[in-house]
C-alpha cells in the first residue's frame, strides 16, 4: 500500500493515510496497519519538486501513537540529509 500511496504523492495528491508529523514541517508519515502490526513510512515531498522517503519503519512504541525518539532522530537526520542533496 506505501508504493501506491507514494504515487499519489509523487502526482501531487495526499493519500488517505497520509498525517503530518508532529514537530517536523513538511514531514508526512503514512500509517498502514497489517496483520496485529503497524507500520510507518515517512516522506517529505517538494523539496524541488522531489519527494523524499526519509525512513519505514514497523512501530514498536510502548507509548500509543507516538513515535519512538530513536526513529524520529534518524527521521531528522535524513531530513537534514535530503535539505542538503536538494541543494547541490
Amino acid at each position: 500500500m506505501f508504493g501506491y500511496d507514494l504515487d499519489i504523492v509523487q502526482r501531487g495528491g495526499v493519500p488517505k493515510s497520509a498525517k503530518k508529523l508532529r514537530g517536523l514541517p513538511n514531514v508526512v508519515e503514512l500509517v498502514e496497519p497489517f496483520d496485529t502490526d503497524t507500520y510507518r513510512a515517512v516522506y517529505v515531498a517538494n523539496i524541488e519538486g522531489k519527494v523524499y522517503v526519509l525512513h519505514c519503519f514497523k512501530k514498536k512504541s510502548k507509548q500509543g501513537t507516538k513515535t519512538p525518539n530513536s526513529d524520529i532522530k534518524l527521521i531528522r537526520e535524513r531530513l537534514k540529509t535530503a535539505i542538503e542533496d536538494s541543494e547541490e
